[in-house]
């Protein structure tokens, strides 16, 4: 028999309270345990020493008999020095999904054409700054003819 250290879940609606029990892993989440050895309350504060009551040593001879902890009660465990917890490494978690990758190229290539044109822009006001300096006096000279 596969047995589990998970979260049953009780309380009320949106006012989750959890027991933190050892299943079989066939059962249901709510449904049939073999034992209960502690409690999760997640509205308490993170400081509040109740937020997690936990019986270490049933938890301990529950480890040596073979139940496998869930991520959040190996968490539980860890911070009682009873499993060694560490961070689950899923590095494409972070990553967008294809449609938001297609996205940002769209937005990285419109923002490489502005920028472009703006050079453009800039280069071309620079030439145009250069040039009527120069024209300047042959429009000067053909209007005091035209007078």
């Amino acid at each position: 028999m596969a047995l589990k250290m998970r979260l049953s879940r009780g309380g009320s609606k949106k006012r989750p309270y959890y027991h933190i029990v050892v299943a079989d892993a066939r059962a249901p989440r709510d449904g049939r345990f073999i034992e209960r050895i502690g409690s999760y309350n997640p509205l308490l504060g993170k400081d509040d020493e109740k937020r997690v009551q936990l019986d270490t040593e049933k938890a301990g001879e529950w480890l040596k008999k073979g139940a496998q902890p869930t991520e959040r009660v190996a968490r539980f465990l860890g911070t009682a020095g009873l499993v060694k917890w560490e961070h689950g490494d899923n590095p494409n978690k972070a990553k967008p999904g294809k449609k938001a990758q297609e996205r940002i190229a769209e937005k990285e290539a419109a923002a490489e054409a502005a920028r472009e044109a703006e050079e453009a822009a800039k280069a071309a006001a620079a030439e145009a700054a250069a040039a009527p300096a120069e024209e300047a006096p042959a429009e000067d000279a053909t209007e005091e003819k035209a007078e």
